[in-house]
Parts: C-alpha cells; sequence; structure tokens
C-alpha cells in the first residue's frame, strides 16, 4: 500500500463557479477595505472559478479558469491567522491574502449573489471549528458541555400540581366546560367532570345504569 498516495487525496469543501478579482488600493491607516473604493466594480481584472480544497497538509482557495483549469492564484489559508478578510461595505466583497516565497500581495474577490459570500464564509468557518477541535479536544468537549447562548440560563420551572390545585379545560362547542382534578385523585384515575347545558345550572354526567336481563314496558 502506497502511503504517500493519501496525502495526494483532496476534499472539496466548496465551489463557486464565478467570482470576480480586483486590484485593490494600498490599506488607509486604521481603516478596513471597501469595495467602494475598488473602482468600476462592472470591469473586473480576473473571472472565474473558486475552490476551497482540503488535503492532509491544509486547506487552499483556489482561483482557477472554469473550463481549463488553468491556475490564477492560490492562497493557502491557516485559521490561526486568516487570509479571508471582509469588507466594510457589503457583504459580497472580501480581500484575500496571497503569499508566495515570502512574498505578499492582496486581491479583491466578489461573488454575484449573497447566497454564494454566505456558503464561501461558512465553509471556511466549518473547516476553522474542526481545526480548533483538533488542535484544543478538551477545551471541544468542555464547551459542548456548557448550555447554548440562545437559551435563557435559569432554573427549571415546576409545572407539576401542587396539592389542592385544580386546572380547567374549555371544550369548543360548549358554553362552559370546566374540568378539576386534584393531584391526589390523579394517581387513583378518578375526577369530576361538571358541563352547563344550555339551560344554566350544572347537570352532572351520569354513568349508565347497569345492564339488566329485565326489559322495562
Amino acid at each position: 500500500m502506497n502511503l504517500g498516495a493519501e496525502d495526494d487525496i483532496e476534499s472539496v469543501l466548496h465551489v463557486a463557479r464565478e467570482v470576480s478579482v480586483f486590484k485593490i488600493p494600498p490599506l488607509k491607516a486604521n481603516e478596513g477595505h471597501r469595495a467602494g473604493e475598488w473602482g468600476d466594480l462592472a470591469q473586473p481584472l480576473w473571472k472565474g472559478r473558486l475552490r476551497i480544497v482540503e488535503k492532509n497538509s491544509g486547506v487552499s482557495i483556489i482561483f482557477e479558469d472554469g473550463t481549463t483549469g488553468e491556475l490564477f492564484a492560490k492562497a493557502d489559508y491557516d485559521p490561526a491567522k486568516p487570509c479571508v478578510e471582509a469588507v466594510l461595505d457589503s457583504s459580497r466583497y472580501f480581500v484575500v491574502r496571497i503569499e508566495d516565497g515570502g512574498r505578499k500581495a492582496y486581491i479583491g474577490m466578489g461573488f454575484i449573489e449573497r447566497t454564494d459570500s454566505f456558503d464561501f464564509s461558512v465553509a471556511l468557518q466549518d473547516y476553522t471549528k474542526r481545526w480548533r477541535a483538533s488542535q484544543n479536544p478538551s477545551e471541544t468537549s468542555e464547551n459542548e458541555d456548557k448550555p447554548s447562548p440562545h437559551i435563557p440560563a435559569g432554573p427549571k420551572k415546576d409545572f407539576s400540581l401542587k396539592e389542592g390545585q385544580t386546572f380547567s379545560i374549555a371544550i369548543p362547542g360548549k358554553k362552559k366546560a370546566t374540568t378539576e382534578a386534584s393531584t391526589d385523585l390523579i394517581g387513583s384515575g378518578s375526577a369530576s367532570f361538571e358541563v352547563s347545558g344550555a339551560f344554566g345550572g350544572g347537570v352532572p354526567l351520569l354513568p349508565p345504569p347497569p345492564s339488566s336481563g329485565t326489559r322495562r314496558r
């Protein structure tokens, strides 16, 4: 078995069929990137396909020709120091840092649809979570035991009936319907029912008389 071949196995985390690449101006001090400062966004520097590919060595963001597969640019994604940064004025545009032999270059990247940019972000977030879990497995297990931040913290409420308490149920089609049951009766399976008829006043519901072999005339 050739173990080296396993290193060549790649998993595609995301594919965007069309992205646009832009030449961007230098970043101003203490300010983030803005797509509105990139010039005419309808005239990109390059258009093509984007793939996020995972190998044993890590994850790469690949810009390539959608037809021929010719490589345009490649960025290695490190969750410890991400090479992708969202712009301040749009959810569809990002800045990507390209590194090659110690040299760095920054390019702008844009998606046609917001759903494409959302899927791109989710793919990177999912990989980042898995990467952090592999780096700190104990920390991940502790976080799983913690309650969800979306659920308000506090003691659990006891909705069971206490001794002497009753509850009522409204029956559709009736003017008034109540059902009373105390906790000492629930266990024995007995309960009392009272339904008000159309003529007013409480009319108890009695059980049917026992059957008899003698028929009245």
